[in-house]
């Protein structure tokens, strides 16, 4: 398990973690009944404490239910997954609540058939000044100029997928251009990288199962510092898009 100053102060970047946008943690079970998501559950099992709010009304049904709570905390269930989600923007790390719901979540449900956990975290990196400067970035520095992108009436779109084999995991990495809506009804340009450390269970041990699911959220924090260095380091170490989250708030 990685502390939090010990991801915080490694591999130090030129992009603060409020350009983190987002967290997510899906949890896979062979059977998972969405209708058990509701905010009396969550509360009444202290998941999550009785004072969160939530930002909207509920949504519960057998195909899907979904939570959300006006601290940016949500949760969606299906019929063999959950996914806990939170928006981080310029929270502390230490402030990052999404796993510890997650922790709670297994915990009260130890004998459910975990079949994996995947650690999904995206990065949104603006281009403030060139509304073209995100498909720049992907079609002329991460792909190689060509006659396959002269087709048509318009500049092609692209979107660029990445598959890294980790000593611990496999990361899967989608990078694609995105449009950042401002409150001021500003649209700017930005290439959203969206991270998934997946991590299959193969015992059908349920102990074992609980155990595999409990070591992925205590080690989240470690997956977070690889996706920061490698974007931060390996991708955007020559690019400097300006960050525009701390002018929006």
């Amino acid at each position: 398990m990685v502390a939090t100053s010990s991801v915080q102060d490694a591999n130090p970047s030129p992009f603060p973690l409020q350009d983190i946008q987002e967290l997510s943690i899906t949890i896979a079970a062979k059977e998972l009944d969405p209708t058990l998501l509701s905010e009396q559950f969550l509360k009444f099992s202290g998941i999550v404490p009785n004072e969160w709010e939530l930002a909207r009304q509920p949504v519960l049904n057998p195909g899907g239910s979904q939570v959300m709570f006006k601290n940016g905390v949500g949760i969606v269930a299906q019929p063999r997954t959950i996914m806990f989600m939170e928006t981080i923007g310029a929270k502390d790390f230490k402030e990052v609540l999404v796993a510890e719901v997650a922790r709670q979540y297994v915990s009260k449900l130890p004998n459910a058939e975990y079949k994996g956990i995947t650690i999904s975290p995206k990065y949104l990196a603006p281009f403030p000044s060139n509304i073209d400067g995100a498909r720049h970035y992907i079609t002329k520095t991460l792909l190689s100029p060509g006659p396959w992108q002269d087709v048509g009436n318009a500049p092609i779109q692209a979107g660029v997928n990445f598959l890294y084999q980790l000593d611990r995991c496999q990361l899967n990495l989608n990078i694609n251009q995105a449009m950042l809506q401002l409150p001021d009804q500003q649209s700017i340009a930005a290439v959203l990288f969206a991270g998934n450390f997946n991590y299959p269970i193969e015992t059908n041990n349920s102990q074992e199962c609980l155990a595999l699911v409990l070591k992925g959220l205590n080690e989240w924090q470690a997956d977070f510092a690889i996706f920061k260095d490698i974007i931060n380091e390996r991708f955007l170490s020559h690019q400097q898009p300006e960050s525009v989250f701390t002018k929006t708030r």
